[in-house]
């Protein structure tokens, strides 16, 4: 099948471009951009609205195996067709956890036949999360895995997590971190200031994120390890990034939509739709985080999709569970970056395509010759209030519920083949 993408805004991050022109797809891959279209291809008219690499998102949590009445590989693939999310990389954080090639291997064939786009699975740094015991980190790395991480879970450990970036560097593999110092940040649930004084809430400082991300900035330099962080939320953390990458460490980091476009206030009244981990910051800190993504010292952008139980969220704040899913309102809330913070749609796109797509050595995430067919058609513009009930994903813990939004997906490619479009 022949595909001509036209009359289309393209939204090229690699080259940091936003032009109008065309696509030409065939067997899956971009063939030609801004050429003629040739007889026997269908043509697609994209109505002046953007066309861009599909996201790829990392560190979606999908409750298959053993909390499939949170999320099914199935109801994540198709809540990721409706946000514009053409691969999905898997937190190993279910039950059993991804600590064996077996479950991986388990966890990649349910995923290629129920789901309508890629999924890729991360897998565990030491076997069943738990710090103590190095996972098969090799054996792992051959069944597909694309990083290691213990998700939330800090590696306490130091000598052990020592060990495994040092094993993790002789493979050439990824590591991911959650840069958190524990000792300060357990049973914490918002960040100290005025606010969680007023709430009554036991508060972690921002200073446990840079901390934590201290310690691993040692190890990484002592073995030069490649290391992502998967969330730097804090501005006091930023300096310590842009040293570790002028110092040439293999080092990249990564933030939450959620950390980008919302801030410690929006709790209000205990809303617990608005309780993650790390917590949400302050205003001046979301406005850093901002800041860092334009500069490129952000490299990655994520919804972190927590799928939530009404059960687990319906309780009071401290006890109640964090995490919101994502999937679907990545586009839109990215949009608010793009509307009210002055980012350019490239800029955008490369956080959340071409750079994890790159980082994680994949194929897609780019506009360019060769490249996977793997697209969305959006419009930036086209408001609307979003209902969580209508959502594709089991869980409705999102805390955009009944927010004015713009940005709506109006049609998801994967490999050429459409697996989502909006109808009116």
């Amino acid at each position: 099948m022949i595909q001509y993408f036209h009359n289309a805004r393209l939204i090229d991050p690699e080259a940091g471009q936003e032009r109008l022109g065309s696509v030409l797809v065939e067997h899956g891959a971009i063939t030609e951009l801004d050429g003629p279209c040739p007889d026997g291809a269908q043509p697609i008219d994209c109505g002046g609205k953007c066309l861009a690499p599909g996201i790829v998102d990392m560190g979606v949590q999908v409750g298959e195996p053993g909390a499939q009445h949170k999320e099914s590989l199935r109801t994540a693939g198709l809540a990721a067709a409706k946000g514009g999310v053409t691969t999905i990389i898997m937190r190993p954080d279910t039950t059993p956890a991804i600590d064996t090639p077996e479950v991986l291997e388990y966890v990649t064939r349910r995923a290629e036949a129920r789901t309508p786009v890629h999924i890729r699975a991360m897998a565990t740094l030491t076997r069943a999360r738990d710090g103590r015991e190095m996972s098969e980190i090799g054996f792992l790395l051959d069944a597909g895995a694309v990083a290691f991480t213990d998700g939330d879970r800090i590696l306490r450990d130091t000598k052990v997590l020592a060990r495994c970036m040092t094993y993790a560097k002789g493979l050439g593999a990824l590591i991911i971190g959650h840069p958190q110092d524990g000792g300060l940040s357990d049973g914490a649930c918002a960040t100290s200031g005025k606010f969680a004084s007023l709430r009554g809430l036991p508060a972690v400082s921002p200073m446990a994120e840079r901390m934590g991300f201290d310690r691993d900035m040692g190890l990484v330099e002592m073995t030069g390890v490649r290391y992502h962080a998967d969330q730097i939320t804090s501005a006091r953390t930023l300096p310590a990034l842009e040293r570790a990458k002028a110092n040439g460490l293999k080092v990249t980091a990564g933030i939450s939509i959620h950390h980008l476009t919302l801030n410690e206030l929006d709790v209000g009244d205990y809303r617990t739709f608005f309780k993650f981990t790390p917590p949400l910051r302050s205003e001046t800190d979301r406005s850093a985080m901002v800041r860092a993504v334009a500069d490129g010292l952000i490299d990655v952008i994520c919804s972190m999709h927590t799928p939530q139980d009404e059960e687990s969220k319906r309780l009071p704040f401290e006890e109640a569970a964090s995490g919101a899913v994502g999937l679907e309102t990545l586009l839109p809330a990215a949009m608010r970056l793009y509307h009210s913070e002055g980012l350019s749609l490239p800029q955008i796109w490369r956080a959340l395509s071409f750079n994890p797509a790159k980082l994680l050595g994949l194929a897609s995430g780019r506009l360019s010759v060769g490249a996977p067919a793997d697209l969305v058609l959006f419009d930036p513009d086209a408001p609307f209030v979003l209902d969580r009930f209508a959502l594709r994903s089991k869980s409705k813990n999102t805390p955009f519920d009944g927010a004015r939004m713009e940005g709506r997906v109006l049609a998801t490619y994967v490999a050429g083949n459409c697996v989502y479009e909006y109808k009116d």
